[in-house]
C-alpha cells in the first residue's frame, strides 16, 4: 500500500514551497533542509495549501510559488504621531538664542570680509608699486645692456 501523502508548507517571505510527502523528514530533505524547521514553526502541515493539487500531482518535488509583498501597507507601525499644540516656552528660547546667534555670526562675518577687502586693497596697491619699480628697473637695466653691447 502506498504511504498516505500530507501536504507540508514553509516561507521564506519572498516565496512559498510547498511539498506533497508522507512525512515530516521527508519534507525537509526535499527541501534540502537538514535542521527541523516545524520545531521552531517556520514550517506547518497545510491541507489546504494554495499549491495542493500541483503538490499532490507530483509528490516529492517542491513547488515554489513567489510572494509580493505591500510595501504601503508593510511601512506603518504603531500609531500615528501626535499632533503639536504649539512651541514650549524652552523651545520658544532656545529658537529666539540661536536666531540672535546666527544674527551675530552674520555680522562679524561681514566685518571680518569688510577687512579681508581693505587689506586686499592694500596689498593690490603695494604690488602695482612693485610693478611699476621692477619695470622701470628692468627698463633701466636693458637700455644699458644694449649699449654695452654695442661696445663690444
Amino acid at each position: 500500500m502506498a504511504p498516505r501523502l500530507k501536504l507540508f508548507e514553509w516561507s521564506d517571505g519572498f516565496h512559498r514551497f510547498t511539498v506533497a510527502a508522507s512525512s515530516r523528514p521527508k519534507a525537509l530533505a526535499a527541501w534540502g533542509i537538514r535542521q527541523d524547521i516545524f520545531a521552531s514553526g517556520l514550517a506547518r502541515e497545510a491541507p489546504d495549501a494554495e499549491d495542493a493539487e500541483a503538490a499532490k500531482a507530483r509528490p516529492g518535488e517542491v513547488i515554489e510559488r513567489g510572494l509580493t509583498v505591500d510595501i504601503g501597507k508593510a511601512g506603518r507601525r504603531g500609531a500615528p504621531p501626535r499632533a503639536r499644540k504649539g512651541a514650549t516656552p524652552a523651545q520658544q528660547h532656545r529658537a529666539q538664542r540661536l536666531a540672535e546667534e546666527l544674527k551675530a555670526l552674520d555680522q562679524a562675518h561681514a566685518d571680518s570680509a569688510a577687512a579681508v577687502r581693505a587689506e586686499m586693497k592694500g596689498l593690490e596697491a603695494r604690488a602695482a608699486e612693485e610693478k611699476a619699480r621692477f619695470d622701470k628697473t628692468r627698463a633701466r637695466l636693458v637700455r644699458d645692456l644694449a649699449r654695452a653691447r654695442e661696445k663690444l
